[in-house]
């Protein structure tokens, strides 16, 4: 089969095509054959080798992928060639609380990822796409949506009548707004250009500010909540913007850090969190249930995600390219 993987430490050149054995499904496994991967801001850094977030090398990148069960191992009775499933970020949990083990079962970090023809997973931890999505829209959720839902819907327990902040254009960021304003919230989000702030409010954003033309956004978010701060922040910017939202939330707020996309370590004002009395959760993703009520809530309101761009297996170097630009709104997609 064809796999890309990461053949050492030299960035994006280290990205290589190569050609490896395909895999047999064990007793309780399935053999899938990918068709589309999603890329998410891990799978960049990990590629460019960022130190305590690369795992070992040679590795296949990417969490995010779907596919068609191609074929089946003993014991599995769930599942048969042809159906449509859609992998989780962490294969081994399934629900109950976050653990290192599952950590370190993350796709595409210390183990491989989902850039390649065929994979074999544990049968109970894959999930049927929903039928109005296509692979590449399927693609798009194991990551980036599944972490949104965590962040509002689980630790954030958000309400209608709420007021959410997201920041930028990524998958997180967008996947946020749409399960935002599916519960009722109101949306303010922040975002570098006005070409992006004009699609953020074609997907529900009440109030959108370019951070670019005006750095303290913070003080923008205070004015349009007559100076309370909002109920909820998705924090994806980590070190440079924590500060920001930490006084951009309410007394009594949520801050669902998910993102390290300004650094891996900075000067927190540590203070404000204790003062403000802050809610401050690390998200990493979330478990197959989270997975399951999510796509049970997108199937309903056949909700679909927002893909800026899909690339061809042959051009993957350049989808990685593209998402290291900033310039892309919503998800990335290599098709297989």
């Amino acid at each position: 089969m064809k796999a890309c993987q990461i053949t050492g430490t030299d960035g994006l050149n280290s990205l290589k095509t190569v050609d490896l054995p395909e895999p047999k499904p064990g007793p309780g496994e399935v053999l899938i054959r990918l068709r589309a991967v999603s890329l998410n801001y891990r799978d960049y850094m990990n590629v460019l080798g960022i130190k305590g977030v690369t795992g070992p090398v040679p590795r296949i990148p990417c969490s995010d992928g779907s596919g068609e069960v191609a074929a089946v191992g003993e014991g599995v009775p769930m599942w048969k060639p042809g159906d449509r499933v859609v992998v989780p970020f962490m294969p081994s949990w399934l629900d109950g609380e976050f653990s290192q083990t599952h950590a370190s079962q993350a796709l595409g970090g210390m183990v491989d990822g989902l850039l390649r023809e065929f994979a074999t997973m544990r049968a109970e931890s894959l999930l049927p796409v929903p039928a109005h999505l296509s692979f590449e829209e399927a693609s798009t959720l194991p990551c980036a949506a599944v972490t949104a839902w965590d962040a509002l819907n689980v630790r954030g327990g958000l309400k209608a009548g709420e007021t959410v902040l997201v920041l930028g254009t990524g998958g997180v960021s967008v996947f946020a707004l749409q399960f935002a304003k599916l519960a009722g919230a109101r949306v303010l989000a922040i975002t570098s250009s006005d070409e992006k702030s004009g699609r953020l409010r074609e997907l529900g954003a009440e109030a959108v500010h370019n951070y670019t033309s005006d750095p303290d956004w913070d003080k923008w978010v205070l004015s349009q909540t007559g100076g309370l701060g909002v109920d909820k922040v998705v924090e994806i910017g980590g070190a440079e913007t924590l500060n920001r939202s930490i006084r951009a939330v309410r007394f009594g707020g949520h801050i669902a850090l998910i993102g390290v996309l300004t650094g891996t370590s900075g000067e927190i004002q540590t203070v404000q969190i204790l003062r403000k009395g802050i809610r401050l959760d690390g998200i990493y993703v979330g478990s197959r249930e989270m997975f399951a009520q999510m796509l049970a809530e997108i199937e309903r309101v056949k909700m679909q995600p927002v893909i800026d761009s899909t690339f061809e297996f042959a051009d993957a170097r350049a989808a990685f390219e593209h998402l290291g630009s900033g310039k892309h709104f919503g998800k990335i997609v290599i098709r297989l």
